[in-house]
């Protein structure tokens, strides 16, 4: 086990150097996790195995790391199903724009919102964001615009401008579609499909599509893994929004 708490530091600090090399940023998106994973598992690596200390380290590592994998599998299995059924309408989530230019996350969702199209003719998009900290126009403007460049025809599109994250997406986007009898298609990127369906049947949507875009190979890793901590605040706090609701429904 000693040998694999080491081998796993040594490949955290070489993966967080690749994501500053490649981002030219020391300071990326949840990179910084990768360089206080590395210290940790190096910190493991030299307690002394058949200690108390070290046997506990182990089965609490061991226990850690089955979780995350038993996490990690659930979302692989979403990001690499779906997207083949004929839905009555599409939601595309929103991602970050800097200033007026959309990113590399949010343009794969599009792409394959418009390859959704090629496939499904006539199919309504509903593209869902509103406007952040350094964006210079509305996620779902910038969306709209990519989407009629790319040759999508305007009369398809509906924006929703107020959501600033995805339950907000997917909440607001209701006012667009029937989400109680209608197929609903939801457009975003394989790591984060499982965890906006748990959301669209938290807020209403019966009849799901989901429709998995691809992502920047290089940050692969670094999106699953921050999917997982994401996922696992999900399960955290499912029981108190449900109380929430409850309190809501019989106020």
């Amino acid at each position: 086990m000693r040998v694999f708490f080491l081998a796993v530091a040594v490949l955290c600090v070489l993966y967080y150097l690749i994501l500053a090399v490649y981002s030219r940023k020391f300071t990326s998106t949840f990179a910084g996790f990768w360089l206080a994973a590395g210290g940790v598992h190096l910190i493991f690596g030299c307690v002394p195995p058949f200690s108390v200390a070290g046997k506990s380290v182990t089965v609490a590592a061991a226990a850690a790391w089955f979780l995350f994998a038993c996490v990690e599998l659930r979302i692989l299995w979403a990001a690499f199903s779906g997207g083949k059924e004929k839905a009555d309408c599409i939601v595309v989530l929103g991602a970050q724009v800097r200033g007026t230019k959309i990113t590399d996350s949010l343009k794969r969702r599009l792409d394959r919102a418009a390859e959704y199209l090629e496939q499904f003719p006539g199919t309504k998009i509903i593209v869902s964001g509103g406007q952040g900290p350094g964006e210079e126009v509305a996620e779902a403007d910038a969306m709209a615009a990519y989407l009629i460049q790319n040759g999508v025809d305007e009369r398809l599109i509906v924006r929703e401008r107020n959501s600033v994250s995805t339950r907000e997406n997917l909440r607001f986007s209701r006012k667009y579609a029937d989400v109680e009898n209608e197929k609903v298609g939801i457009v975003t990127n394989g790591f984060h499909i499982y965890r906006a369906s748990l959301i669209s049947k938290e807020e209403g949507y019966r009849y799901l599509c989901m429709i998995p875009a691809s992502s920047n190979p290089v940050y692969q890793l670094n999106y699953l893994t921050r999917e997982f901590f994401a996922v696992a605040d999900f399960f955290v706090f499912r029981s108190r929004r449900r109380k929430r609701g409850k309190g809501e429904n019989h106020g």
